[in-house]
Formats: C-alpha cells, sequence, structure tokens
C-alpha cells in the first residue's frame, strides 16, 4: 500500500482535495491554525482523506526534552488533531540536532511519551544513521522519515518518506530522478508507505511520481 501527498497545501485546499488523499498540514508549526481554517479543511475533505501534522517548533526548539514548554505545545497540537480526526504527528529536527548521547535519550523518553496520543508517529533527523534511526524507531513504535533517493528504502514494513528537493526546497525533482525514486518504490513491494514530497513543486512532482508508478 503507498499513499502520495505533500507537505502542506501547495495548492488551494479544494483543488489539493480532488487529487490527493493525504497532506502533513504544516501550519500546526508555527501554532495553532484558525479554528475557521480547520473547520474549513474537516468539511471539504473527501471521505477517506489523511491528515498528519507537523510538530510544534517549541518541541524542536527544547530538543525535545519533555516539559511544561513541550507539554504546551503538544496539547494544542492535540487540540487541532481532535478536530481533523488526524492519527499522524510529524516531527523534523533542526539540523544541528546531532546523534549525541543526550539527544538519543530526550528524542526516545519524547517518542515513546507522544506516541500514547496518535496511532503513528514519525520523526526526521539529519545525519544520522540510517539504521541507528530504525533502531530508535523499532524501540519507540514510531517511524523514522528517510529521503528514499538520498538513503534508500527502509527494511521496516511500514515506512515515511519525505522528499525535500534535490537540492532544497526550492528546487524540482527532473524526469530521471522521478523515474529513479519510481523504481525505488515498485522495489518495496508489500510495504505500507508514505511518500511525502516537500519541495517547492511537490503538488507537480507527486503527480508525476504517481504516474510513474502506475505507468
Amino acid at each position: 500500500m503507498l499513499t502520495v501527498g505533500c507537505a502542506g497545501f501547495a495548492v488551494p485546499a479544494t483543488r489539493y482535495f480532488k487529487e490527493y488523499l493525504f497532506v502533513e498540514i504544516q501550519e500546526t508549526n508555527l501554532g495553532v491554525p484558525g479554528p475557521g481554517t480547520v473547520r474549513r479543511w474537516a468539511r471539504e475533505a473527501p471521505k477517506g482523506f489523511e491528515f498528519a501534522l507537523l510538530g510544534p517548533k517549541e518541541v524542536v526548539q527544547e530538543n525535545f526534552k519533555l516539559g511544561k514548554v513541550v507539554e504546551t505545545a503538544l496539547a494544542d497540537l492535540a487540540a487541532v488533531r481532535d478536530q481533523l480526526s488526524a492519527t499522524t504527528a510529524v516531527f523534523v529536527a533542526a539540523p544541528e540536532f546531532g546523534p549525541t548521547k543526550p539527544n538519543r535519550t530526550n528524542l526516545k523518553e519524547f517518542l515513546t511519551h507522544v506516541r500514547t496520543q496518535y496511532r503513528r508517529v514519525v520523526f526526521e533527523v539529519t545525519g544520522w544513521k540510517p539504521d541507528d534511526m530504525d533502531a530508535l524507531a523499532e524501540e519507540t513504535d514510531t517511524l523514522a522519515a528517510r529521503d528514499p533517493l538520498a538513503l534508500g528504502l527502509s527494511k521496516r514494513k511500514v515506512a515515511y518518506y519525505r522528499l525535500p528537493g534535490p537540492a532544497g526546497r526550492k528546487s524540482r525533482y527532473e524526469d530521471p530522478a522521478i523515474e529513479e525514486l519510481a523504481g525505488i518504490a515498485l522495489g518495496g513491494a508489500g510495504q505500507e508507505a508514505h511518500y511525502v514530497f516537500a519541495n517547492v513543486d511537490m503538488f507537480s512532482d507527486a503527480k508525476r511520481f504517481r504516474k510513474a508508478m502506475s505507468g
């Protein structure tokens, strides 16, 4: 089972809902979206649509260390979760969040805690060894996001892949990269996976990837 979507509404939500059944809401990184906006998303989303929520910036700023600041941020996130019936939360660490012992401890405790609040919890860290990320994911019953073009497929049965752009968010994937990605994805037969595009041309790139997978 393979799900394709974008990190945010790259086009008006009404148009987006006609193309995809998954989105990773980005607004929750900066706080709580307006209640009217959230209600509209919930009302307009088609049946079976899946919302994922990007974790609050306060969690990242606190280096995932549990405390009042993080708990307050998670409570605000939970309010949006309940309105959208969201089952997935995604937490992206800062680039400088290295694989030190304190960071590993904080992240492990955080993931264990937040896993009780969501059916699926995803974390993304930069510069960590893929096997170490998957080991932590196994230990905490979470998912370690990765870029499949850079790091290949996860060996786990359930996976979450984020596509940041070949040269950062402002870049687009050319046809050879899309074809390569499709080939990689087809090699994960039997894996339940989300492929989430997070670059500037994510709406069209995700559509091209989906077409390459079916063609």
